[in-house]
């Protein structure tokens, strides 16, 4: 079988789980382990496959971004992918509206020759793919802080087993955590 691409879930999320905003309370705690790292991240992505929420997000705020170390405009050439059911036009540069079966068309595009696909934030898009196995990586850069409130990354009907392949403390108390599918005993 051919090798495919990796499809990293990359998340901002509090001790208590939720990821929803993190413009409003991640940047506190930035340093430039955190930059570094998705710098990197994105460096090694050749797609995004972003939720119709975050992707209006960032097609408001990043095609007129600018940077020193060239992620902005890595951001905004790269292929985007976006899964939704209601919108029906994408303005931002190189993006591409998911139609028809989720699951099947994500198959497809890690069936493509490239690099890492990266979904940035996007619970609801993180939620639908989890049943299917498509998700090859979690990482999750947990923040210090416990908002006791907003949109979660997993929910009561998320099921997975998954095994910790790295974790590392960043300044500022922020740990990056990554995460893949366990192998279960009929995998093995």
């Amino acid at each position: 079988m051919p090798a495919t691409r990796t499809l990293a879930a990359t998340l901002f999320i509090s001790l208590d789980g939720v990821v929803e905003s993190p413009e409003k309370w991640s940047f506190p705690f930035w340093g430039d382990e955190t930059q570094k790292f998705k710098l990197d991240e994105t460096r090694a992505t050749d797609a995004l496959l972003l939720g119709r929420v975050t992707y209006e997000g960032f097609a408001a705020a990043w095609p007129t971004r600018k940077d020193d170390d060239g992620f902005a405009d890595r951001f905004n050439t790269i292929p985007k992918y976006v899964a939704s059911t209601t919108l029906k036009k994408l303005e931002w540069n190189n993006s591409h509206l998911i139609k028809g079966d989720l699951a099947a068309e994500v198959s497809k595009l890690k069936k493509q020759p490239g690099h890492d696909i990266v979904i940035h934030g996007s619970p609801t898009l993180v939620r639908a793919l989890l049943p299917h196995d498509l998700i090859d990586e979690y990482r999750l850069l947990v923040y210090p802080l416990v908002l006791g409130r907003g949109k979660r990354l997993f929910d009561e009907s998320s099921k997975a087993s998954l095994k910790l392949t790295e974790s590392q403390a960043f300044g500022k108390g922020v740990v990056k955590l990554v995460y893949r599918p366990a192998q279960t005993q009929s995998q093995a």
